[in-house]
């Protein structure tokens, strides 16, 4: 270090006095001018002041709001111009608390503009503005976020429910995929078995045939070739007999000419002798298909279980209900029912005429008949046809017609099978017992929807089936 250094080092930077006084902050002040930054800075005495330091600080504040004021409303790049630890927290940080304008400790907020100021901000811009302390402020806000926010919760959980809703149907829909492809398999492998049998039975009766008179002409070939044989040995010893001489002819004539004389048969034609084709190959496909009724059976009638209550189970080949006490882990989708055991056909008519027979057996509480395809299904209401429900049912050991004056039924026996017979053209419903054709009650009603057959059932042991129909062909 040089010795001019040294010696202003050794001087006081304010007074130029000699052996001044090294503060805390590394400056150099003599005894007088300490005192006087002590009474001008307002010093208690417990920390010393320091002329540089103070400068450097109002200097800091001035450039700061040269600053503020040039580039109000710009963004900021984070932490510029900010001093602190190494973490980044420090003097900048607790700036960001004063207003930007005034400098002065943001302790207010307005509600009419939501921001917040300071009391120079209050008196001059916002003067005519509703303000509150930040704290109470903060409450009020936080309040109002609890409020707007409440509807959004319960949108996020009818969206989440609606989520778990749709996971729920596509798992539902993979496993009726894989059980519907299972019974169509099964259904196809049945077929295929039955072609395959009557293939063979069909292929064996032909092969029969053929061995059968293909045996038949070689029986008629060898009789052919041994009847030839004799003939020509008979010509053939006939003609060596001619050609002796006189004396061995004549010798041995009588018994050469009686030879002769046995005459082998013509060959008959035998009829029918060829294959027939006809038979074997003539109409074979519908041969076949009408063969398979017996084996293959029709329903007018098939349920549909994406309309079932959960408490019901409908059989593979959906011809059959059962009602169960464990409900089934299945989607509630618009088309099911919720608040009756029931479940509707497959397919609904809005013309022409249409029936369907329905076992009930010894079931104890069953209801049949037809619904409208906009009957309500989420809702639990009396049926009747009011409300879009035609139907009979037996119910706490009683038969009754399901009408709003809900009227009973005299029945000279308990039928075993219901026949519905719907004639939508002309507005009926006919419910009779399919064993007599015994009338049990009859609906009149012009129908302007599309109707469904209707199905219910609360008796566990006893399913409701509904019974094959009979196909007729017709030939023109």
């Amino acid at each position: 270090m040089s010795s001019e250094q040294t010696s202003k080092e050794s001087l006081c930077p304010g007074c130029q006095a000699e052996e001044p006084l090294v503060l805390p902050c590394g400056h150099r002040l003599c005894q007088s001018c300490l005192q006087l930054c002590q009474r001008e800075l307002g010093e208690d005495g417990a920390q010393p002041g320091c002329t540089v330091c103070y400068g450097r600080e109002l200097l800091d504040s001035v450039l700061k709001g040269l600053l503020d004021s040039l580039f109000q409303g710009q963004p900021r790049r984070a932490g510029a111009g900010a001093e602190g630890g190494a973490d980044g927290h420090g003097e900048g940080e607790e700036k960001a608390d004063l207003c930007p304008e005034h400098a002065e400790c943001l302790s207010l907020f307005c509600t009419e503009d939501e921001e917040l100021i300071c009391e120079e901000c209050r008196r001059d811009i916002h003067l005519d503005h509703e303000c509150c302390p930040t704290t109470e402020a903060a409450q009020d806000c936080r309040r109002e976020l609890r409020s707007a926010l409440r509807p959004l919760q319960q949108k996020l959980e009818t969206l989440n429910s609606a989520k778990r809703a749709c996971q729920e149907t596509a798992d539902h829909i993979r496993r009726q995929a894989q059980h519907s492809v299972r019974l169509i398999k099964e259904d196809f492998e049945k077929l295929h078995q039955f072609l395959r049998d009557e293939e063979t039975a069909v292929l064996l009766a032909l092969k029969e045939e053929e061995e059968q008179k293909s045996q038949k002409m070689k029986d008629k070939m060898e009789r052919l070739v041994r009847d030839i044989a004799s003939l020509q040995d008979i010509i053939n010893t006939t003609e060596e007999t001619m050609s002796s001489d006189d004396l061995m002819f004549l010798k041995n004539y009588k018994k050469t000419s009686e030879s002769t004389e046995c005459t082998v048969q013509d060959p008959k034609e035998v009829s029918e002798s060829l294959i027939d084709v006809a038979k074997h190959v003539g109409c074979l496909k519908y041969r076949v298909w009408e063969k398979m009724q017996t084996v293959v059976q029709f329903s007018p009638v098939t349920f549909d279980p994406n309309t079932a209550d959960v408490s019901l189970t409908v059989s593979d080949d959906l011809t059959s209900v059962r009602y169960t006490d464990e409900e089934q882990q299945i989607p509630d989708n618009p088309e099911r029912f919720c608040y009756y055991d029931c479940v509707l056909g497959s397919e609904g008519f809005n013309s022409g005429q249409h029936d369907w027979e329905v076992e009930v057996g010894d079931s104890n509480d069953w209801a049949l008949g037809v619904a409208k395809e906009t009957v309500s299904r989420k809702e639990w209401f009396p049926p009747s046809p009011d409300r879009g429900m035609w139907t009979i049912c037996l119910h706490g050991g009683e038969y009754r017609a399901c009408t709003s004056t809900s009227s009973p039924l005299r029945l000279k026996k308990k039928p075993q099978r219901v026949r519905v017979q719907l004639d939508w053209d002309r507005g009926r419903l006919t419910f009779s017992d399919a064993s007599d054709n015994t009338l049990l009650y009859k609906f009149k009603h012009k129908f302007t929807e599309r109707m469904y057959p209707y199905f219910s059932s609360t008796c566990k042991r006893q399913p409701l089936q509904i019974l094959p129909g009979k196909v007729s062909i017709y030939v023109e």
